[in-house]
């Protein structure tokens, strides 16, 4: 047979969806990887056959399919062959809105059907002649349209259940469109494979990768949900997991929960447009909390402690890194000093800038302020509050920050002092800036 090529996945998915189309996928079928190379393709795939195109580098890969032979998602045996067919290419796909493709000579529309034009008529305009097309030309074998206009997240044949970072990529899916559903039968099969233990085959690599992309979803939440709906949470996040149900005091927290209290924290800093090291934070801000004994409830005393101890064995065991573990270290020990700072004095403040590395890093300061920010308003009824701390705060470092600290050096040695000698000088120069603050 010639060899064809499709778009296929996610591009298709994202244009009928009216959104922008960030990575095109292409399938090749009938193909050889000698005939690839002949027309001037780059090999790049070491697993399957995957190539990248001479000027475009965008990357077409052979039809192919898997058969599961070892737990886990790398128990598989690739077979990609020019017998191969399209539709046997889109039985190996996660969901069926994942599982559509569009001949190469009807995907031009991909690279317009998209919000990036910033003209919202036109745009809206290019998606329904996009539809159009995909509709008489579209190969469609697992019914994706059907889905995609129902709002229904559902797998393609069985073969989901061979590979556990699906149940990741379905969570991810949720939390990136929140108005999807999952089909019953879906969220089952997923149940079916954390009771047989796939979730445990997971490499910590893929794990974080995959909610690494969920927590930069807008509504980050549901991820989390939908893994702890499946039973996947208790095993990748036990020290998550374990929140929900612990109580907390209602004059604080009115949602009174502590995993309510967290999905609101992280729903916060998606809505805050937050960076991932903030969003991470957020996740691992109250850890602690799911440890506290029972007879203690609803006060959690030192979680503050216990959460860093467990965020840093969080990090290690999915190798999290360093930049959104020391941000999460961070602000797991101080959120609480950080939202009552406007009841601190000069010489307290100096010392929460020293404890939060403000000093030397004055550029992590605002991501430490807003992940605070996210918890307190990531409460029942203080969604809309302003968060004084924040702006008070940052005046403080700047005062401090506008200490000279080479004229106090150079004084400190005229009289004979050296060492943290001169560090204390440096030290109260700055508390006393700090107290002559109007804020």
């Amino acid at each position: 047979m010639s060899l064809q090529i499709f778009s296929v996945g996610g591009a298709i998915r994202d244009a009928l969806l009216n959104q922008a189309v960030k990575d095109k996928d292409w399938v090749v079928v009938g193909g050889t990887p000698e005939e690839m190379t002949q027309l001037g393709y780059a090999t790049v795939g070491k697993d399957f056959p995957v190539f990248l195109h001479p000027t475009s580098r965008e990357e077409y890969a052979l039809a192919r399919t898997e058969r599961k032979t070892a737990p886990g998602y790398k128990g598989f045996e690739v077979h990609a062959s020019p017998e191969v067919t399209l539709e046997e290419d889109l039985a190996r796909r996660d969901l069926t809105i994942n599982a559509m493709a569009l001949p190469e000579a009807y995907s031009s529309g991909l690279t317009q059907a998209h919000p990036e034009l910033n003209a919202p008529i036109s745009t809206t305009k290019l998606a329904e002649e996009f539809a159009k097309v995909f509709t008489a030309h579209g190969i469609d074998p697992y019914h994706g349209l059907k889905d995609l206009a129902s709002k229904t997240l559902r797998h393609v044949t069985l073969a989901f259940r061979e590979d556990p970072v699906r149940i990741l990529r379905v969570a991810r899916f949720a939390a990136r469109f929140p108005d999807f559903q999952i089909a019953p039968e879906t969220m089952q099969l997923m149940q079916d494979m954390v009771q047989a233990g796939e979730v445990e085959h997971l490499v910590p690599e893929r794990v974080w990768q995959e909610l690494a992309k969920g927590l930069m979803t807008a509504k980050p939440s549901r991820m989390f949900e939908v893994l702890k709906e499946c039973g996947a949470l208790k095993v990748l996040l036990p020290e998550v997991n374990r929140l929900w149900g612990v109580p907390q005091r209602a004059e604080y927290h009115p949602e009174i929960d502590t995993g309510i209290h967290l999905m609101m924290v992280l729903d916060m800093s998606a809505h805050l447009n937050a960076s991932l090291p903030v969003r991470v934070a957020c996740l691992m801000h109250d850890l602690g909390k799911g440890t506290t004994p029972k007879d203690e409830w609803p006060r959690h005393i030192a979680h503050e402690q216990r959460s860093v101890k467990l965020l840093q064995h969080v990090c290690e065991r999915l190798r999290i890194p360093v930049e959104c573990k020391e941000l999460s270290e961070v602000v797991a020990r101080e959120h609480r000093n950080i939202h009552r700072s406007q009841e601190l004095n000069a010489a307290a403040l100096m010392r929460l800038l020293e404890r939060c590395d403000a000093i030397r890093k004055p550029e992590r300061l605002p991501d430490i302020l807003l992940a605070c920010e996210c918890d307190a308003r990531g409460r029942k009824g203080f969604e809309n509050d302003a968060y004084g701390p924040s702006t008070r705060l940052q005046e403080v470092l700047k005062a401090a920050l506008s200490v000279t600290t080479a004229s106090i050096a150079e004084q400190a040695q005229k009289q004979g002092l050296s060492g943290p000698a001169v560090g204390e000088k440096i030290h109260a120069a700055r508390v006393n800036a700090i107290d002559q603050l109007k804020v």
